[in-house]
């Protein structure tokens, strides 16, 4: 692998002491931060390239014709930009998330850690934590369940993980439900886990690896809510995945979590889509046949699937159609500045 890493933020803030921290630690990544309408206009960080929305409208994508303003959503562009500049693997956070000293640690594709051994949804954060604690997009129907014990672990071994999702401590990712009843930090310890076949768990946008098996279903959709983008996203990564025989990871923290200032029954609000309709979302997702289609056949059918379900808007299936074409191009671009470097 050479230095072409890329680390992925938006931001509609100045710049954080997490992105000033992440620009020190990271001086051989590629730090690019995405901006929005509400993003200062004169954004900079030393050691991070910042994209504004002039910038973003001229990318050569249709897609940023497509891509709604003041939703977390732009953060596509940024993904096809790294795409397209050769990203060998993208690392994406927030800017309220703040590194530790040894962020981001070992980048690899193989994984070798114990399997959670269980069909249907997992909650991940079990493994890593005795507290009442579960990932948001978990459904709450199985919380209760889910903290009687923890699912059973096979024997540890080596898989290719081309998803893998760090957590974050003091104040990680968790629902609006969490939140409004529940006060205390949290530290996480424990050994990473894989998903078995089979097994769900939702993963967050807050610190996760990507590496280029699973750039396709870096997709955010674009009209589902700011609370639910990366968490749908997710179930359809998974499902795809799967498919192919592809597997997801779990470590504990290299970060550590200090909010923004947020509205927790805005939140709530934002959740409702996925309190309601996570367990039937999967369900409609698994029952397609994936395992022949390549891999932006099985993300158009899976967003199909979910505006048919009117989980998301119909436009949804436009703005995949217009990911998947750009997706392509972005590959195209990184293969010919390959060709033309080697040549030189």
């Amino acid at each position: 692998m050479n230095n072409n890493r890329w680390i992925i933020i938006t931001t509609i803030n100045h710049p954080t002491e997490a992105i000033l921290r992440i620009a020190e630690l990271c001086p051989d990544w590629n730090i690019l931060v995405v901006g929005d309408r509400k993003t200062p206009s004169q954004w900079h960080c030393d050691g991070a390239r910042f994209l504004d929305i002039d910038q973003q409208a001229s990318l050569p994508f249709s897609l940023a014709q497509h891509a709604p303003f003041n939703h977390y959503a732009r953060k596509n562009l940024g993904y096809l930009l790294a795409i397209a500049e050769g990203a060998e693997v993208i690392l994406e956070t927030d800017d309220d998330n703040i590194p530790y000293d040894w962020y981001p640690g070992p980048i690899e594709l193989d994984v070798s850690a114990r399997g959670i051994c269980k069909q249907g949804w997992e909650n991940t954060y079990r493994h890593f934590s005795s507290q009442r604690i579960w990932p948001r997009g978990f459904p709450l129907e199985f919380v209760n369940e889910s903290l009687r014990e923890r699912s059973p672990l096979s024997p540890a071994s080596l898989h290719a993980c081309p998803i893998q999702q760090f957590l974050a401590n003091e104040n990680p990712d968790v629902d609006a439900v969490y939140r409004l009843t529940t006060e205390g930090e949290i530290v996480f310890e424990g050994d990473s886990v894989i998903l078995g076949p089979g097994t769900w768990c939702p993963v967050n946008s807050q610190n996760t690896l990507w590496f280029p098996d699973a750039f396709d279903y870096l997709y955010l959709p674009a009209t589902a809510t700011f609370r639910m983008t990366d968490i749908w996203r997710s179930l359809v990564a998974q499902v795809c995945l799967q498919a192919s025989g592809g597997h997801i990871a779990f470590h504990g923290a290299n970060m550590f979590q200090r909010r923004n200032e947020h509205s927790l029954i805005r939140d709530f609000k934002d959740e409702i889509s996925g309190y309601l309709h996570n367990v039937s979302i999967m369900e409609a997702l698994t029952a397609l046949s994936l395992r022949e289609a390549n891999p932006a056949e099985r993300l158009s059918a899976c967003y199909t699937a979910m505006v048919s379900g009117s989980y998301l808007r119909p436009e949804e299936e436009t703005i995949v159609e217009a990911w998947n074409t750009d997706l392509a191009a972005a590959r195209s671009t990184s293969s010919r500045k390959a060709d033309s470097a080697f040549t030189r």
